[in-house]
C-alpha cells in the first residue's frame, strides 16, 4: 500500500474511532461511578465497610453471569447493535438508581449496578474487538492505547462530576435521584445515536461465512468450540490477573496513603493514572513502528515484575510512589492482550471476546486476596499478590498467545 493509500485509509478510521473512544470514555465512567459509590453508600444506606465492597462485587459479578449471553447478543444483532443494547442495558441499571434511593433499598441498588454491569460486559465485548479489526492488525495495541486515554481520563472525571451533586461530607442519598435519572437519560440518546452512527461492517478474518479461501477461515472451520484454540483460554486468564493488577494499583494507592498518613491521601490515585496515561502516550507513538504489540507485553510485564520487588523491598516511604509507577507497567497490557487473544478466531471472534470479557472478574478478586494479606500483616506484603500475576501475563506474553491446538 503507498503512502497516500494509507494516508486516506488513516483518515476514514478518524470519525469511526472518535465514535468508539466516546463509548471507551462511557466505560470509563461507568468504573468511576463504582469507585465513588464505595464510601458514599456506607452513610447512605448505612451499612459497614464491607457491605460497602458489594458495589464492587455487584458490577465484576455480571461480567462472569453475563459473559457467554453477551457474546451470544453481539453474534446475533453484530457489534454495532450490540452497543445499542448495550447502552440501553446500563440506562436501565443508572435509572433504577433513582428508586433504590427513593426507598433507601440496598438489594435494589445491587440489583441496578449488576444490571449496568451486563450493559458494560455487553460494551466491553463489542467495542475491544471492533477497535481490534477495525484497522490493520499489528496497530490493534495503538488503537485501544488511545482508547485507554479516554477511559482513564473519563474514570478519574466522573467522581469530580459526581462530587458536583453529592457531598461525600454530608450525605444526603437523595442526591443521587436527579443526577442518575439525567445520566439514564444520556445513554438513552446514546444507545440510539449508536443505531445511526457511521460505524463500518467490519468482520475479522475469516469471520464471514463467505470466507472459506483465508487461513484463518480455514484453521477456525475445522473447530467445533471455541474451547478449541487454547490462545484464547490463556489470554482470558492473562486479562484476568492484568484487571486484578490494574484494580490494585488504582484502588490501594489512596489507602496506602492513607495508611502512611500523607497530606491529601485521596490524590494519590492521579499518580497511578497519570502513568498509566503516559504509557498509553508511548504505546500510540511506538506501535507497530518501533515494537510489536507482544515485544510491548513482554516489556510491560519484566516492569511489573520488577517494579513489585521494588515495593516489597524498599522503604515503605518510598514503596508508595513505585505502586503509581504499577500504572506504567499496566498501561499497554490491555492493548496487547486483547488483539493477541483473539488473533484467529475467526468465526468463533464474537465469542471469543465474550470469554476474554469474562476476565473482567479478576478485577473483583485479586483486590479482595490483596485487602486480606494487606490488613493481616502490612500493605507492603500486600503486593506480593501482583507478582505471580505479572510472571502469568510474560508467559502469555512469550509463548501463551503463540500455542494452537496441534502445534
Amino acid at each position: 500500500m503507498n503512502n497516500s493509500a494509507k494516508a486516506s485509509k488513516s483518515k476514514t478510521l478518524i470519525v469511526p474511532m472518535i465514535i468508539i473512544a466516546v463509548m471507551f470514555a462511557v466505560l470509563g465512567f461507568a468504573v468511576g461511578v463504582n469507585s465513588f459509590f464505595v464510601p458514599f453508600v456506607q452513610d447512605a444506606f448505612n451499612i459497614s465497610k464491607t457491605m460497602s465492597y458489594l458495589v464492587m462485587t455487584a458490577t465484576f459479578s455480571a461480567f462472569v453471569v453475563f459473559g457467554v449471553p453477551s457474546g451470544m447478543i453481539i453474534r446475533k444483532v453484530g457489534y454495532k447493535g450490540g452497543m445499542v443494547v448495550a447502552f440501553l442495558l446500563m440506562a436501565i441499571g443508572f435509572g433504577l438508581v433513582g428508586p433504590a434511593a427513593s426507598l433507601v433499598s440496598f438489594p435494589l441498588f445491587l440489583v441496578a449496578l449488576f444490571i449496568n454491569g451486563m450493559g458494560q460486559t455487553v460494551l466491553n465485548g463489542a467495542v475491544n474487538p471492533y477497535i481490534t479489526i477495525l484497522g490493520p492488525e499489528d496497530g490493534a495495541a495503538k488503537r485501544i492505547s488511545v482508547m485507554g486515554i479516554s477511559n482513564k481520563l473519563s474514570l478519574a472525571g466522573a467522581s469530580l462530576l459526581l462530587a458536583v451533586f453529592m457531598d461525600l461530607t454530608d450525605v444526603n442519598i437523595a442526591d443521587s435521584i436527579t443526577p442518575f435519572y439525567v445520566i439514564a437519560g444520556v445513554l438513552v440518546v446514546m444507545g440510539i445515536l449508536s443505531y445511526f452512527a457511521p460505524l463500518p461492517d467490519v468482520k475479522a478474518a475469516g469471520e464471514d461465512d463467505d470466507d472459506t479461501r483465508s487461513e484463518t477461515s480455514h484453521s477456525s472451520s475445522s473447530k467445533t468450540s471455541i474451547f478449541q484454540f487454547p490462545h484464547l483460554l490463556l489470554g482470558s486468564i492473562a486479562l484476568f490477573m492484568y484487571v486484578g493488577v490494574e484494580v490494585i494499583a488504582l484502588g490501594s494507592i489512596n489507602d496506602f496513603a492513607k495508611f502512611l498518613e500523607l497530606p491529601s491521601p485521596e490524590n494519590y490515585v492521579w499518580f497511578t493514572s497519570v502513568a498509566m496515561v503516559i504509557g498509553y502516550i508511548i504505546g500510540v507513538l511506538f506501535i507497530p513502528k518501533v515494537i510489536s504489540q507482544s515485544v510491548a507485553l513482554k516489556i510491560c510485564a519484566i516492569l511489573g515484575v520488577m517494579i513489585t520487588l521494588s515495593i516489597v523491598f524498599v522503604p515503605v516511604e518510598i514503596s508508595i510512589y513505585m505502586v503509581a509507577l504499577l500504572g506504567f507497567a499496566n498501561s499497554l497490557m490491555w492493548p496487547a492482550i486483547w488483539p493477541l487473544a483473539i488473533a484467529d478466531l475467526g468465526k468463533f471472534t464474537k465469542m471469543g471476546s465474550s470469554i476474554l470479557v469474562m476476565g473482567i472478574v479478576g478485577g473483583a478478586v485479586l483486590p479482595l486476596i490483596f485487602g486480606f494479606i494487606a490488613e493481616t500483616f502490612t500493605h507492603q506484603t500486600g503486593y506480593w499478590v501482583a507478582l505471580p500475576s505479572y510472571l502469568f501475563i510474560l508467559y502469555f506474553a512469550l509463548y501463551g498467545h503463540k500455542i494452537r491446538k496441534g502445534e
